[in-house]
């Protein structure tokens, strides 16, 4: 299905106007593809509310050759943001072959890319995703030395449990709602590498979501096995149920 005609789907489905794709979903990043997607969700009053972003340069690499790719990574799928009407992106920070996590390095890239989001008014989005390169702490370490109102952290509800370490896990979704702004993802379980599954606390995570009085959108992220049409209805009505 072409993303053009994903949010009329998504309304038909789940009662849901507002989707969150993958930039992989993106069949062109052309203006007129870009515009023929606007087009589709205006027909259905419908909204991207998020972009999630993958690329596959590292913020922190030692090469500023990379780093310099990875900010221009970003800068585009902010401009792609602002033409199809999206308020954020996710971007992504890839590993760095031979490079540790750097706080710093990633800090002076992605303030680069803040202050171009700044001037599309798109909020950009750092998620817990990989357990090296993307961990919650290093994501917070690095919102909070960017300290800008265009960069916010993106808690996702089961990605750091794959680690193993269910602590280290939930303390860092606490952190990130610290940061959180205008969007989190709802999963209700995730697989590491090996195949191991881990299942969230759904109770718990809430919980933490609602100390911080968090306000942002809740993207239903359904990764378990099964319906994904029944799966991601039970995650739409589990938030409906905590949140309530």
């Amino acid at each position: 299905m072409d993303i053009k005609d994903f949010a009329a789907h998504v309304a038909a489905k789940f009662n849901v106007n507002k989707i969150e794709p993958w930039s992989r979903h993106f069949r062109s990043t052309d203006r007129k593809y870009l515009d023929e997607v606007r087009t589709g969700l205006e027909k259905v009053h419908g909204l991207i509310v998020d972009i999630a972003a993958d690329g596959e340069h590292s913020q922190y690499s030692t090469d500023r050759a990379e780093r310099d790719k990875a900010v221009a990574f970003g800068k585009q799928w902010i401009d792609i943001a602002a033409i199809v009407g999206s308020p954020s992106v996710r971007t992504n920070i890839p590993g760095s072959k031979g490079a540790k996590p750097d706080v710093a390095l990633a800090a002076e890239s992605l303030r680069r890319v803040a202050e171009h989001a700044a001037t599309k008014k798109v909020v950009v989005h750092l998620e817990n995703d990989n357990p090296v390169s993307e961990d919650p702490f290093f994501i917070v370490a690095i919102v909070e030395k960017v300290n800008s109102p265009w960069l916010h952290a993106l808690p996702d509800f089961a990605n750091s449990l794959t680690t193993g370490n269910e602590e280290h896990a939930y303390k860092g979704i606490d952190a990130m709602f610290t940061h959180a702004y205008g969007i989190c993802h709802i999963k209700a379980m995730e697989a590491n590498d090996a195949g191991q599954v881990f299942k969230v606390d759904m109770a718990r995570t809430f919980a933490i979501l609602k100390t911080h009085g968090y306000k942002g959108y809740c993207s239903m992220e359904y990764d378990s096995p099964g319906d994904p049409y029944r799966g991601t209805q039970e995650l739409i009505d589990t938030t409906l149920q905590y949140l309530s």
